[in-house]
């Protein structure tokens, strides 16, 4: 399934632009009317935006991408890891290559900057030398000067230059201070002689640790389906997240899916939810009480995964904790696994409130949206460190399904380092 939006000056225009690009088979989901604004908006005219939506089933994909030398290929034959995918099947060595040039760029910086010091020095020392010793001998001491390695006081103030730029670079991408600290204090960063790609490469290697390991969605051990709970605040791309792991879960993987509603507040959540599911030709419950959840998840235990998607909540409001907690009680007889989603775009001491209040509910899983709003990668190392919770999915765009991926621990090293975004 491919949702696009289009914008033009009439109806019949955004309609004609989205046949065009999608084809004669595009389904138009909404239609609205954007109207200028600014104080010369009375001389513009209102703009129709058209969301369209179109499913090409399987044999059609297949076609098309052996017409285009199979270029979709490699993102159907393995679920998951977003950013791993698009980077090793589109280009891998130029994300290689973006990082080695930012490393390179951050080496040549330093060695300018060694080296300024050590002419300095060089100055000082000779200017003491050719004031207490005789002119013939000054030139021979100059020399020998020039040949002398640098101080221990030198080395030592080189080394904390070096550090000083990464974590510059590391809190420039959102990464708290203290934890900026702790990972340089991981890094050996003493020896002979100061090698900056090396520094590099250890704090490279200790931010991708920090994040752990990622964790996908599994099957259950049992022949029972697997119920996942998505939930979060309103507004952080909870349904649109399920709709993308939904596809990714019925057209890659084959597993047959059912997805729940709970979020009984918003119609237009429902009817959203209906749609992908109509696309994807996978039923759609609707449970308005938790003995109407248990009633339907028992309808479908032939199902592989049943994807059930929360009310949008209040982290501070205690009563409708209380009913999500009843939500989730449901699930005693089945495995299933919880996940937070949380907006990336989100001021960072919200992020906290919302992952501590939910923390003492239940247990979850994180996943961040919304990635393609922000640069701050920093916010999900921070989180890791702060919840101890696993890392699972990241979203970015509004794409399904291609916009989801496993979060790529690698990426983001990459990134609060000063590598090219993914």
């Amino acid at each position: 399934m491919v949702i696009r939006k289009y914008k033009a000056a009439t109806e019949k225009e955004a309609i004609l632009l989205a046949k065009e690009d999608l084809g004669p088979d595009a389904i138009v989901m909404n239609i609205k009317t954007i109207k200028p604004g600014g104080i010369l908006r009375i001389f513009k005219r209102s703009r129709v935006e058209l969301t369209a939506a179109i499913d090409e089933n399987m044999e059609k994909e297949k076609k098309l991408a052996d017409e285009k030398n199979k270029k979709r290929e490699a993102e159907e034959i393995k679920f998951g890891r977003g950013f791993e995918a698009k980077e090793k099947a589109e280009g891998e060595t130029e994300a290689a290559n973006a990082i080695e040039e930012k490393i390179n760029s951050i080496a040549k910086l330093l060695e300018e900057q060694m080296s300024s010091n050590r002419e300095q020095a060089e100055r000082e020392r000779q200017a003491k030398k050719e004031a207490s010793e005789k002119e013939e001998k000054e030139e021979k001491k100059t020399e020998e000067t020039t040949e002398k390695k640098e101080t221990p006081e030198e080395k030592e103030e080189t080394e904390n230059k070096v550090i000083s730029l990464i974590k510059k670079q590391l809190i420039e991408g959102e990464v708290k201070p203290e934890y900026a600290d702790i990972i340089l204090s991981e890094v050996d960063a003493k020896g002979d002689k100061i090698q900056l790609d090396n520094i590099l490469a250890a704090v490279y290697q200790k931010i991708v640790l920090k994040l752990g390991n990622i964790e996908p969605i599994v099957p259950a051990k049992e022949k029972k389906p697997k119920l996942l709970f998505f939930v979060g605040n309103t507004g952080v791309g909870k349904s649109t997240t399920i709709a993308k792991l939904a596809s990714r879960l019925c057209l890659m993987e084959k597993k047959k899916i059912a997805i729940f509603s709970v979020d009984t507040y918003r119609v237009a959540a429902i009817e959203q939810m209906k749609t992908y599911a109509n696309i994807l030709k996978v039923p759609l419950v609707v449970a308005y009480t938790p003995e109407e959840l248990v009633e339907n998840i028992e309808k479908h235990k032939s199902c592989d995964y049943i994807l059930i998607d929360t009310a949008g909540r209040s982290h501070k409001n205690e009563d409708q904790k209380k009913d999500l907690l009843a939500v989730i009680d449901t699930a005693k007889d089945y495995e299933y696994e919880t996940y937070l989603v949380l907006s990336a775009s989100v001021k960072y001491s919200d992020l906290l409130d919302m992952a501590a209040a939910y923390g003492k509910l239940f247990d979850y899983k994180l996943i961040f949206t919304k990635l393609d709003e922000t640069n701050g990668n920093g916010t999900i190392l921070n989180m890791k460190l702060d919840t101890g919770k696993a890392l699972s999915y990241v979203t970015w765009g509004q794409n399904v399904p291609e916009d989801i991926g496993l979060l790529d621990p690698q990426v983001v090293a990459k990134k609060l380092l000063g590598g090219e975004q993914a």
